[in-house]
Order: structure tokens, then sequence, then C-alpha cells
């Protein structure tokens, strides 16, 4: 369930970094057009890039910092308690071979 969340969290990065690109593309193909409209637009977006950039690289850093922590505690505990983590390990070998032999 946590991986299936921080998998789509990524996807959602990847989605936006990608909206991003191409507002930047779009702006620099419209940087010839001129216009006082057209000028308040491209203001707006790029104060809109800027912003989403930055939560961007806000959220980036707090899946960065999750994952260390995680990789931390399970580090930790494996180093604590070393046979119950082979038990755990062994057991849902286990009980994935089962299933798999059934097929």
């Amino acid at each position: 369930m946590a991986s299936d969340t921080r998998t789509a969290k990524e996807r959602l990065m990847d989605d936006l970094k990608a909206v991003v690109h191409d507002a930047e593309e779009l702006l620099k193909a419209t940087a010839g057009q001129t216009g006082e409209k057209i000028s308040a637009v491209r203001a707006r977006a790029e104060d809109n890039l800027r912003e989403v950039r930055r939560k961007l690289s806000e959220m980036e850093d707090d899946l960065v910092e999750r994952a260390r922590t995680a990789a931390k505690a399970t580090d930790d505990l494996v180093h604590e308690r070393p046979w119950q983590s082979i038990a755990v390990v062994g057991g849902v070998a286990f009980l994935l071979g089962l299933l798999a032999g059934r097929r």
C-alpha cells in the first residue's frame, strides 16, 4: 500500500515536471508575440511556473527524506532482530512459493 502511494507520488511528480517543461516551451515559443494581454498572461504563467517548480522541489526533497528515513528504520530493525527478520522473509517466501505453485 505504501509502495503504491509512493509510486503514485513519483508518477505525479513526473507528470508535473512534464507539464512545467511543456509550459516553458510554450512560453519560449510565444516570446515574439506582443501585446498587453499576451504580456500579462506570460508574466502570470512565469510566476505560476516558478511557484510550481518550488513546490515540486519541496515534494521531491520530502519524498527523498522519507525514503531515507524508511531505509534507515528498516536497516536498524534488521540489525536489532536479525533472526526474526530472516524468519519473516522466509515465511513470506514460503507463502509466495505456495501461491505460485498453485497456478
